[in-house]
């Protein structure tokens, strides 16, 4: 040790000034009930005023528990940080505060090249388990992490392409029903759903599965403006409400499948003089702050952010089956479908 460097103090300090033993400055310290609390005091005093914090990770490493979460955000090899979906965000900072809460620290990694993914933080005792988020677009990715869903592993995945994992969804063909009642209520007469079908996208299909049944529901047929790829969800949005209005279909709302691709077809309506709302109708899904802001401000379904990052501790967590759970969704009304 040089001069002048302060040695870190020890347990065996804190005994040493408080006059008791070093195993009971341990269990003093962890809460046990066999101390007395004139004890637990004494021992908490002197070791403030030696500056002695309990190496927690220590601690429950003793115990079993690395008290740490991992998460994984899967994104779109080449994107930037930037260009990573919102909600992922909304979502990840959800899953934070629930571990948080849960009294885990989080393990944050982005990944989105094949031969650098990793998921095995559970088998180097550097996690107790594992939260897969992310785009469905990278399927080199989600097949990788789906090689990793085994028997004593616990691991759980948001919007998973595959119905085989341990998935946490959002209540997507419900948020298809509710969007369907709000823009009959709003007076439009054919809404149409904007989106891809059949593709990795599953909680897309799930949307339009409930938009359809909501349809017929109301004696009406289902209408598809179909997206196609595109660099983003907003070209793709802008893309499919341009074909739509080139088509001249008697359409007067449309339902996107998710919100970026509303505010694309937003644009799209914009640039061809269609009013909305008055002329055309337009909603989304996921709440992305963008919306907020938009001319009109969006419409848009969304589930609870807290709620979905809790949801996915608790299927790590939790024993019993916490697995294959939907988040609620609501309605959050905007200027987009207020005629």
């Amino acid at each position: 040790m040089t001069s002048g460097t302060r040695r870190r103090p020890t347990s065996f300090d804190v005994a040493e000034r408080a006059g008791v033993s070093q195993p009971t400055v341990s269990r003093a310290l962890s809460g046990s009930p066999a101390i007395a609390e004139a004890t637990r005091r004494k021992v908490i005093a002197a070791a403030e005023a030696l500056g002695y914090f309990v190496d927690e990770r220590a601690a429950r490493l003793r115990r079993g528990s690395t008290g740490t979460l991992a998460v994984v955000v899967i994104c779109r090899e080449g994107d930037s940080a930037a260009s990573i979906n919102p909600f992922a965000y909304a979502l990840l900072g959800s899953v934070c505060v629930a571990a948080s809460e849960r009294g885990f620290e989080t393990l944050v990694s982005f990944q989105s090249r094949e031969g650098e993914f990793f998921g095995h933080h559970q088998e180097q005792g550097r996690a107790d388990g594992l939260i897969v988020i992310g785009t469905t677009t990278n399927a080199a990715a989600w097949e990788h992490f789906r090689g990793l869903d085994a028997e004593g592993r616990r691991v759980a995945y948001w919007g998973s392409p595959f119905d085989d994992l341990d998935w946490v969804r959002s209540d997507n063909r419900a948020a298809g029903r509710l969007a369907v009642e709000h823009l009959l209520a709003a007076g439009y007469k054919r809404p149409c759903f904007l989106g891809a079908l059949n593709t990795p996208q599953v909680q897309f299909t799930e949307r339009w599965e409930g938009y359809a049944e909501g349809m017929r529901a109301a004696g009406l047929e289902p209408c598809l403006a179909p997206t196609v790829n595109a660099p983003t969800r907003e070209e793709e949005g802008r893309r499919a409400a341009r074909r739509l209005i080139e088509r001249g279909e008697s359409v007067d709302a449309v339902f996107a499948a998710c919100d970026a691709m509303a505010l694309g077809a937003l644009e799209a309506f914009a640039a061809a003089d269609m009013a909305v709302p008055g002329e055309i109708g337009v909603m989304g899904f996921d709440d992305l702050v963008a919306g907020r802001f938009s001319r009109p401000p969006l419409t848009t379904i969304a589930p609870d952010p807290a709620e979905a990052g809790a949801a996915l501790v608790e299927a790590v967590l939790d024993e019993g089956d916490t697995a294959r759970r939907r988040v609620p969704v609501k309605l959050i009304a905007r200027g987009s479908t207020a005629r």
